[in-house]
C-alpha cells in the first residue's frame, strides 16, 4: 500500500507556524539587544561635553591638602574639613557653586563656547584626560603632575629680598601726594595716625609749601607687616629704624604677601618661597600657586553629552 502523502493545507501550514516562530524570537532578541544597549553604562569619550563637580587639592608642596578651587559650596564654606591654600578665592555667592562644563579634547578654545545654556570649558591636558573613561555619579581622583597641568614656574617671576630692612625716622613726602600716600592724616604739625604701611605711629614734624615731613614714632619690639608679612623692630636710633624679619625656613610656600610697589609678571601678591638666613634674603615668588605643583582633582561627572 502506498505511503500516504501530507496534504498541502497541513504542509503549508506548519511553514507558517515555523516562520512565525523565528518571527517572534527575532522580535524578542530585538527587543533585548535594544534594552541592553539602552542600559549600558555611558562613559567620557574623547570629543564629549561633560558637566563636572571638581575638588582641586595641591599633591605636592608645602600646600600639600589644602583646597585651591571647587566647585562645591558644602567645600568652600567648610574650612575645618577642607583647609583653604593661601591665594584660594571664594566665589562671589552661593549659586555661583555649579557644575564645571568641560570639552573633553584638546581643540576647544581658550575661551570655551556655549551650547544652548551650557558653557563648555577649555581645561588643563591632565584634566580632561582624567575624564576619558569616566562613568557618570561616582567619584574619581585625577593626578595632574605640573607638565600635564600649570606647567613649570617661570624664573623670572621670582624676587629676593632681604630678611632685615632699613626704614628712615624722617621722611619727605611731596604735599600733592600726601592725601594719597596717608589717606589718614592730615597736614597739621604735631597730627599724629597710623602709617598704612608700617602700622607704627607716625608724627607731623614740619609743613611747608611743598613737603610735609614725617616722624616714625616706631619703638624696639614692636611687630610691623610690611607688604604682609611678619617683622620686629630691632633697633632705632636718631635716624633709622631696623626690621627683622620673623620668617624662618620652614615658613616657606606658606606666607602670602603683596606688593606694595609694581609687582611681577602681572600680580600684585606673592607667596615667599624660601628663607635663606645664610644669605639673609627671601624668595618672593610671584607664580600663581599652582604653578610647578602636583595637583590632585577629586571629580565627580554629573552629565555626559556625547560629542
Amino acid at each position: 500500500m502506498a505511503n500516504p502523502q501530507p496534504s498541502r493545507i497541513f504542509f503549508v501550514f506548519l511553514v507558517v507556524v515555523v516562520l512565525a516562530a523565528a518571527g517572534v524570537g527575532a522580535a524578542v532578541l530585538y527587543e533585548f539587544n535594544k534594552t541592553k544597549a539602552a542600559t549600558a553604562i555611558l562613559t567620557v569619550q574623547n570629543g564629549d561635553n561633560v558637566t563636572v563637580n571638581y575638588i582641586g587639592v595641591f599633591g605636592s608642596g608645602a600646600q600639600t591638602g589644602r583646597v585651591f578651587d571647587t566647585s562645591l559650596y558644602s567645600v568652600a564654606s567648610n574650612n575645618l574639613s577642607y583647609p583653604k591654600s593661601l591665594e584660594y578665592t571664594p566665589r562671589a555667592s552661593v549659586t555661583a557653586y555649579t557644575p564645571l562644563g568641560v570639552h573633553v579634547g584638546a581643540y576647544a578654545p581658550a575661551s570655551g563656547y556655549t551650547i544652548g545654556n551650557l558653557t563648555f570649558n577649555s581645561v588643563v591636558t591632565g584634566f580632561w584626560q582624567g575624564l576619558l573613561g569616566l562613568p557618570g555619579n561616582q567619584s574619581h581622583t585625577i593626578v595632574v603632575p605640573p607638565d600635564l597641568g600649570y606647567g613649570p614656574q617661570n624664573q623670572s617671576c621670582l624676587l629676593t629680598a632681604p630678611l632685615v630692612l632699613t626704614v628712615p625716622v624722617l621722611t619727605l613726602v611731596p604735599i600733592s601726594e600726601f592725601g594719597k600716600l596717608y589717606p589718614n592724616g592730615t597736614e597739621t604739625v604735631g597730627a599724629e595716625f597710623a602709617d598704612p604701611t608700617y602700622g607704627w605711629t607716625d608724627s607731623v614734624f614740619a609743613v611747608n609749601a611743598t613737603t610735609v615731613t614725617l616722624m616714625a614714632l616706631a619703638t624696639v619690639g614692636q611687630k610691623s607687616t610690611p607688604q604682609g608679612l611678619p617683622f620686629t623692630v630691632s633697633s632705632v636710633n636718631a635716624t633709622t629704624i631696623v626690621l627683622s624679619s620673623l620668617l624662618t625656613p620652614a615658613s616657606a610656600g606658606l606666607v602670602l604677601g603683596h606688593a606694595t610697589n609694581g609687582g611681577l609678571c602681572g600680580s600684585t601678591e606673592f607667596i615667599v618661597s624660601a628663607v635663606n638666613f645664610s644669605t639673609g634674603t627671601m624668595t618672593e615668588n610671584f607664580n600663581r600657586e599652582v604653578t610647578g605643583e602636583t595637583l590632585d582633582f577629586v571629580v565627580t561627572v554629573v552629565d555626559i553629552f556625547p560629542g
